[in-house]
């Protein structure tokens, strides 16, 4: 199955990632947020990102931006990829609405990095072509691509998007619908414990990063990767985690939620365990 038409549904962090990298592999892409300013940003933060790579013998920015082109609503593609707040009603619903908007024989995956696969197919007419494709931040940069299987997605789904993302310069690793896969479920206890033991006084941040950092060979220490994430995205993986797993070791750190509630989000929000500009 080709997938040379792909919508990209949210122009955040992650959407832009992977708008940047399906284009820059000679896809057509569609990008979709409901606030215009956001894909106003995304534009901006890809090109910046282009030009960085292209001194380093990457894709012409200029080549790759013109097969991007931002549509006001769920356009027509071979694939949807949705990249928006890790929240399962709001997922949901761009599902049911993508599987009214797009051809039957399109693919419909999410970069979820904790919801079941499975409760977003049930909201769709096409369980078959549901799958999770969970790329990690940042999208140009890093190398993995979780492929998840619902009970329903088919063996040519899976198939297609494994190819796909092979062809965008990506590893996939297919795994299977459990809650928190398999990367969140081994990276969340890991940051949550760093929190613990900044909350805990055992170390100040940078130091914590730092054991992580030169004592493992981490290239980012766990409190950088918290605010490159976003704390309000970790708090709500790790509640997925820990409803489906039932397992209190998934329960956010009470230091995490404080952050949370007071706005301190990370980079985005320029504040979390560190200040950025």
């Amino acid at each position: 199955m080709a997938l040379e038409h792909v919508l990209v549904v949210g122009a955040g962090q992650m959407g832009s990632g992977i708008a940047q990298v399906a284009a820059a592999a000679g896809r057509r892409v569609s990008l979709y947020d409901p606030f215009p300013r956001a894909t106003d940003r995304a534009f901006e933060v890809m090109r910046k990102s282009l030009v960085r790579l292209a001194e380093k013998g990457g894709a012409d920015p200029d080549e790759t931006l013109a097969r991007i082109e931002v549509v006001d609503e769920l356009a027509p593609a071979d694939l949807m990829i949705e990249a928006v707040v890790e929240d399962a009603a709001v997922k949901e619903d761009i599902f049911r609405r993508a599987d009214a908007a797009l051809p039957r024989h399109a693919i419909l995956a999410s970069n979820t990095s904790s919801i079941p696969i499975g409760t977003l197919a049930a909201a769709t007419g096409r369980p078959g072509q549901v799958i999770g494709m969970h790329f990690f931040n940042p999208v140009p940069m890093l190398k993995l691509v979780e492929v998840i299987r619902a009970t329903g997605t088919t063996d040519e789904t899976v198939a297609a998007v494994v190819a796909l993302a092979r062809e965008l310069g990506k590893v996939p690793v297919e795994v299977r619908d459990v809650a928190g896969f398999a990367a969140n479920r081994i990276l969340m206890p890991f940051i949550n414990e760093a929190v613990y033991a900044l909350a805990e006084g055992v170390a100040e941040a940078e130091a914590i990063d730092t054991v992580a950092k030169l004592g493992f060979g981490h290239p980012i220490g766990p409190l950088a990767l918290a605010d490159l994430i976003g704390l309000d995205t970790l708090v709500s993986s790790m509640e997925v985690l820990h409803r489906g797993l039932d397992d209190p070791k998934y329960l956010p750190c009470p230091l995490l939620r404080e952050h949370v509630e007071a706005g301190r989000l990370g980079r985005k929000s320029g504040c979390g365990f560190y200040t950025y500009e």
